[in-house]
């Protein structure tokens, strides 16, 4: 039985809705954030997940990219956000924190400081919770539902969009996860890219039924789970790869 990676973010909530549903038994899913995600998969724990995509950049000849999906955006994306006490200009030589989720936006986000802004800052990860985090440092990224959390709970901080920060700087989509498979799985992974190619297209017509029964209306309204789904990018084609390449481009310069 193959063992899919499950995030349980609410970016991934209408894949995994219709690809759970119609899986019935076929496969096992195994949750775990980014980071723990990338982990198992690396480490053959999993077969085929979303998984960061610096992940893959770091070792495309271990996994087999599955074609025509991601988690991208070309714009702002909602849920990568740069939470600071003053503005991003103003924070050179700063220590700034990142969740410890986090590993794509993480590299990111010193593209962002350090290329983008010519800034000088040391970033740190850390599990703290965004009020006590920001007591000690100017500015903390979060990631996923703990991001959109945050913002709509309108805080007096200044908010940056690392999307929209990529886009305009790039004007190419900025792909934050892909799916990908271990070498190995073969057989089973051409039986499961027709699953999930199904699931994407049935969940992309349907967002306002999955709204409905999203878990995450406790704390998002539908129209404002519809608006952030709307945002997002699911599909890998040319302009996302050309984003990717451009992202990996930057990892490899002096200091990133």
């Amino acid at each position: 039985m193959l063992k899919i990676g499950r995030i349980p973010y609410t970016n991934l909530f209408p894949i995994y809705y219709y690809l759970e549903m119609s899986s019935g038994s076929k496969y096992e899913f195994i949750e775990g954030v980014p980071s723990d995600i990338n982990r198992l998969i690396r480490e053959g724990r999993i077969d085929i997940s979303p998984s960061s995509s610096i992940e893959y950049l770091r070792r495309p000849e271990k996994y087999i990219l599955v074609p025509g999906h991601s988690v991208s955006s070309e714009g702002p994306v909602g849920s990568i956000l740069l939470f600071s006490r003053r503005p991003i200009e103003t924070l050179d030589g700063a220590t700034v924190l990142y969740t410890h989720q986090s590993e794509t936006s993480a590299a990111l986000l010193r593209i962002v400081l350090s290329r983008f802004y010519q800034l000088q800052c040391t970033l740190e990860s850390s599990g703290l919770p965004l009020e006590e985090g920001l007591r000690d440092h100017s500015a903390y990224l979060l990631i996923g539902d703990d991001a959109l959390r945050e913002v709509h709970r309108g805080p007096n901080l200044y908010i940056y969009d690392l999307g929209d920060i990529w886009y305009r700087k790039t004007g190419l989509p900025f792909v934050f996860a892909l799916w990908i498979a271990n070498k190995g799985t073969g057989a089973e992974l051409k039986s499961f890219i027709p699953d999930l190619d199904e699931a994407k297209d049935r969940a992309l017509k349907d967002l306002p039924k999955i709204a409905r029964t999203c878990p995450f209306r406790k704390w998002l309204s539908e129209k404002q789970l519809i608006d952030y789904w709307s945002k997002l990018s699911y599909d890998l084609d040319n302009k996302h790869c050309q984003g990717l390449e451009l992202f990996n481009k930057y990892l490899r310069e002096p200091g990133i």
